[in-house]
Parts: C-alpha cells; sequence; structure tokens
C-alpha cells in the first residue's frame, strides 16, 4: 500500500455494542460462601468467577477487597432436538443453582428448558508420577520389564481447575423449566415448569417425585401458569410458589405428598381504579424469594416489587413502586413484548435492602427501613476501578433537574432482569445484556 493511501477505519463503538444473541447473560448466581459467582449464558456456557483472597489483593484505603476473576468455563448444555414433538430445545442456561459446599469440591446445579445437570468444579495441584505399570506417558510397560516395585508419589503440578458432571436429570417436564431450588436438608431439591413442581433427589436421576400439578383436564381451561418457585430457608418441609394471576401459595409437604391444596395463598385484591386491559398480564409475578430469616417473601411483578409477611395473608406488608411512570406506555409496551419480560429481585444479606432491575440499564435499591428507593445505573464508566455509581431519575413532571432522563427516552432494549446478593457483603452482580458488572460498597476508612 502506499503511503498516501487512506488505513481502513473500524467502527469501534458498532464492534463494543454488537452483541451476539448467545453471549447475552440469562442467569447470575452466588455460592454459600460469595467466594464464586456463576453466570450462565444463553449460549449453553456456565462462566465461574472467583474472588481473590485478601492475601493477594490487600483490603486497600478504600475498603475494597479482593476482585472477582474467571476461574473455569463450561459447555453446560448443547442445543437438543425433542423428536417427539418435534421442537428445538435451547442450549439457554435459565437458572443456576450452588449446593452447600461439604469438602474441597463445589457443586452447582445448571438448567435448561428440559434437562438438569448436577456439576462437580474441584481443583487439582499434583500429579502421581511413578507407576509400576505405566511409563511416563501413560502407556502400560511391558510386564517383563518390571523387576521391582516402587511407591508412586505426588509431584506439584499447575493448578487446574476440572469441572465433572456428575447427574443428568432428564425426562421429568413437559413444559420448560423456569425455577430450581436447593432444599434445606442437602439431599434434595425442586424443578417447576408452566405446570407442575417436581422434587429430585441429588443421588437419583432416573425418578423425581410430582408435588404440584395444576395442569387441568382440558388445556382450554388453564386460567394461570407457575411462573417460580422456592424452597425455605430452614424448613425442608415447606416452599413457595408464584403464578401468572399474582398469586403466591406456600405449601406444606407434612399435609400430603400432592400439594395441590396450598397452606396459605397470598394475594392482593385488585383496585378497581387501575383495572385495564393489561392487568392482568402486568400483575404476574416473576420473581419470589424467601427472606434469609424465612419470615418474609420478596416478589416482582410488572410495576411493583412487594414484601409479605409469612404471618399476614391479605396483603403484602411493603409495596415499592418500580417504574410507575410506565403505567401511560403499557399499550408501546405490550407491543414490542417488553410487557412480557421477567425481572428478578433480591435481599440483601440483613433483609434490610431490596434489589431488583428496570430499563435503560437501571436497577433499583429501596431501603425498607425509611421506604426510600434509588436509582442507579449500570454502564460502562461505572465500571472503571474507583468509580462511584451515580444515581438517576426519570423525569415525569415538574422541575427539571440536570442529568434526569425522559420517559420517552429511555432504552427498552438495555434491561436488568439478573442480579445477586453476595450473602455476607454488600457486593452485588448485576447481568447487563452481556456484560456482567460487579459493585461494592465503598468503606470509609474510619469506617474500618
Amino acid at each position: 500500500m502506499g503511503e498516501d493511501g487512506e488505513s481502513p477505519k473500524i467502527n469501534h463503538s458498532f464492534l463494543r455494542d454488537y452483541v451476539t444473541e448467545a453471549d447475552v447473560i440469562s442467569t447470575v448466581e452466588f455460592n454459600h460462601t460469595g467466594d464464586l459467582l456463576a453466570t450462565g449464558d444463553k449460549g449453553g456456557r456456565v462462566v465461574i468467577f472467583q474472588r481473590e483472597s485478601e492475601s493477594k489483593g490487600e483490603t486497600d484505603e478504600l475498603g475494597e477487597s479482593g476482585e472477582y476473576n474467571v476461574y473455569s468455563t463450561f459447555q453446560s448444555h448443547e442445543p437438543d432436538f425433542d423428536y417427539l414433538k418435534s421442537l428445538e430445545i435451547e442450549e439457554k442456561i435459565n437458572k443456576i443453582r450452588w449446593l452447600p459446599q461439604q469438602n474441597a469440591a463445589h457443586f452447582l446445579l445448571s438448567t435448561n428448558d428440559k434437562t438438569i445437570k448436577l456439576w462437580k468444579v474441584s481443583e487439582r495441584d499434583k500429579r502421581p508420577e511413578g507407576y509400576n505399570l505405566k511409563d511416563e506417558e501413560g502407556r502400560l510397560k511391558d510386564f517383563s520389564t518390571v523387576t521391582s516395585l516402587q511407591v508412586p508419589i505426588l509431584k506439584p503440578t499447575d493448578l487446574m481447575v476440572e469441572v465433572r458432571p456428575r447427574r443428568v436429570f432428564a425426562n421429568g417436564h413437559t413444559y420448560h423449566v423456569n425455577s430450581i431450588s436447593v432444599n434445606s436438608d442437602g439431599e434434595t431439591y425442586l424443578s417447576a415448569d408452566d405446570l407442575r413442581i417436581n422434587v429430585w433427589h441429588l443421588g437419583i436421576t432416573d425418578r423425581s417425585f410430582n408435588i404440584v400439578d395444576i395442569k387441568p383436564a382440558n388445556m382450554e381451561d388453564l386460567t394461570e401458569v407457575i411462573t417460580a418457585a422456592e424452597f425455605h430457608p430452614q424448613h425442608c418441609h415447606m416452599f413457595v410458589y408464584s403464578s401468572s394471576k399474582g398469586t403466591i401459595r406456600l405449601c406444606d409437604m407434612r399435609e400430603s405428598a400432592l400439594c395441590d391444596k396450598h397452606s396459605k395463598i397470598f394475594e392482593e385484591p385488585e383496585d378497581p381504579g387501575n383495572r385495564s386491559f393489561f392487568s392482568e398480564i402486568i400483575s404476574s409475578v416473576s420473581d419470589v424469594k424467601f427472606s434469609h430469616s424465612g419470615r418474609y417473601l420478596l416478589t416482582r411483578d410488572y410495576l411493583t416489587v412487594k414484601v409479605w409477611d409469612l404471618h399476614m395473608e391479605k396483603g403484602p406488608v411493603e409495596t415499592y413502586q418500580v417504574h410507575e411512570y410506565l403505567r401511560s406506555k403499557l399499550c408501546s409496551l405490550y407491543e414490542n413484548d417488553c410487557i412480557f419480560d421477567k425481572f428478578e429481585c433480591v435481599w440483601n444479606s440483613t433483609d434490610s435492602v431490596i434489589m431488583t432491575g428496570a430499563y435503560n440499564s437501571f436497577f433499583r435499591m429501596f431501603d425498607r427501613e425509611t421506604g426510600r428507593g434509588v436509582t442507579l445505573e449500570a454502564w460502562r464508566e461505572s465500571s472503571k476501578p474507583r468509580a462511584v455509581l451515580r444515581t438517576r431519575r426519570v423525569y415525569t413532571g415538574g422541575r427539571r433537574r440536570r442529568g434526569d432522563v425522559g420517559v420517552d427516552s429511555l432504552d427498552f432494549t438495555k434491561k436488568i432482569l439478573h442480579m445477586a446478593w453476595h450473602p455476607n457483603e454488600n457486593i452485588i452482580a448485576i447481568a447487563a445484556t452481556n456484560n456482567l458488572y460487579i459493585f461494592q460498597d465503598r468503606v470509609s476508612p474510619e469506617a474500618q
């Protein structure tokens, strides 16, 4: 090329914003200590991040401890095909749940629409040497050349992280799996699809026990589907599931083997003043979570997040408006299918703050003591080291402040659906399309 020839210009902003469907994060989950963080994506991959110990990265003057770095990556699910129904089965990871750690290895469950898998994650930093019947390359020796016996020894080697499938739980669901939850007994877990909830034993793959079945004899009579389910954090006989009608049912497996009849039902009477064509759609519960204490339930519907007391069924004890300003936009949100987005919600470690997602890369936090809510934004600038998350405000009328975002300017393609909160510390993980943001509460030196 001549000296005066122009070099090709690359549109880096386009490359940065280009996202393949397979890279979109579909679930985020901390393990029970918070040292490991797993994400699943629509391409069927699981990426595990490990928090560096403070011995490697000492806590600095801002109170920031070890970062999370990639620990292991593996392909959990592959595209499949149901030949009986002539349907493709996506490889997308719907949920990941960690099992309580029993030894040096870690175990996690991952599921796509149909198949649940149990994975073992372990480390190996030594390798055996000095076999009697094998040479250094692992090939069998000629037995006639073996004249003496030696004791094999373990020699240090580079750290290797091995991920192996231990169990495959298949053929348990006719419909799409939306939830898995590990029981507090450490031996069983539940899986829920649109119409049924099954309980599995972690050691048995060829059968499960159906505990909820809401499928009507005639599918034309179907009025609701199961949207989420979770075991109680302390009582192994109790679980909860939510429905597309906005109801939450608490079930006790001691009462009956088939829990079609609930022990308690939590629902809020509809306000006749807000009744519209979209009422049933926006009342559908997309996520339900027990508090760490086991006393409360946290649920998310399209416009609100609610806290329920297990001792009071008639209505929520707390209701927080996530994006009430979208109520006037429901028609356009219905046309672009955003109204069917399923937002998750999480508790902090002390059950004093709750968090959930919104649009335009915004997510909301609510302090339960004061009732105050704050809107934060997950974007690239805030992911720089020591950058402080800035609060944002959606302009709905009145005096407009600098930096306010108008409702009509919201980007509905940038949605925060999946998130997780560290079980012991103020560290949050936010999935924004194909980006994972990890934010830590900034601690002043005087507070340490």
